[in-house]
């Protein structure tokens, strides 16, 4: 089972999928290709509709590749390593097209941050959900601008800092990140199929116009992101955090 990203496009619809088979997490060139991926999607014509999802029926993403967070030595790498998932984040941002979640399982730090960044999501009962970055002595700073902005200050906060603990899926869904949360991975599909065709008998230019109301007051994030990498990859070099990750190996 190789890694990889992958589209593809019926009816209007672009099925965007990543796979890792360590739980989905998610190296820098994979986040790359995806992130690649999402803002070719957004210019093609062909496309309407955006279904971002994962491969596996397990977890859709445990978050940054753990194996390339414990062998960075300086700053520097530091900064580009967490600027991963903030290309992605804000690829969803500035991507014209509406962006469909599709959440089968657990997702964890980067992985919540990408369902926060899309614009409708969608949920089974197994996709809990946790921020785990204060454990290893950093913090949700890149994705936390997502979270924050889909399910405000307060929540945000409760699971950043109750960093050991999943939050059961109808949690997510009460505080506004899941739109649905449905009992089967199959329920959820046709659930998901079924949206993104009705979606694209929709007005594109309506839905283009509604997703900049929805993204206002962002157009800052290509820099606030870039400044929270660089917070992170400072802190990731801290002894507390070092001593840490020495304990996960």
């Amino acid at each position: 089972m190789q890694p990889y990203v992958k589209q593809e496009i019926s009816n209007g619809i672009a099925t965007i999928e990543f796979f890792h088979p360590e739980q989905n997490s998610l190296p820098g060139n994979l986040l790359a290709q995806l992130a690649e991926t999402i803002s070719n999607a957004g210019t093609n014509d062909q496309v309407r509709v955006i279904i971002l999802k994962s491969g596996g029926d397990r977890t859709f993403c445990a978050g940054a590749s753990f194996k390339e967070l414990i062998n960075i030595n300086d700053a520097e790498t530091g900064k580009v390593f967490f600027s991963g998932f903030a290309n992605v984040i804000n690829a969803m941002r500035k991507c014209p097209k509406l962006i469909i979640g599709r959440i089968q399982g657990k997702t964890v730090g980067g992985g919540v941050g990408i369902a926060a960044a899309t614009d409708y999501c969608m949920a089974t009962k197994f996709a809990s959900i946790k921020l785990s970055e204060l454990n290893v002595g950093i913090g949700p700073f890149v994705v936390s601008p997502a979270i924050e902005r889909k399910i405000g200050v307060s929540a945000m906060s409760q699971i950043a800092i109750d960093a050991n603990n999943f939050y059961e899926p109808e949690w997510a869904r009460s505080k506004g990140l899941f739109a649905n949360v449905y009992e089967t991975i199959e329920e959820l599909d046709i659930a998901v199929k079924t949206f993104a065709t009705h979606l694209c008998t929709y007005n594109p230019e309506a839905m283009t116009e509604m997703k900049k109301i929805f993204w206002k007051d962002t157009s800052d994030w290509d820099n606030l992101l870039a400044e929270r990498a660089a917070i992170s990859g400072r802190l990731v070099l801290s002894d507390f955090t070092k001593e840490t990750l020495k304990k996960f190996k």
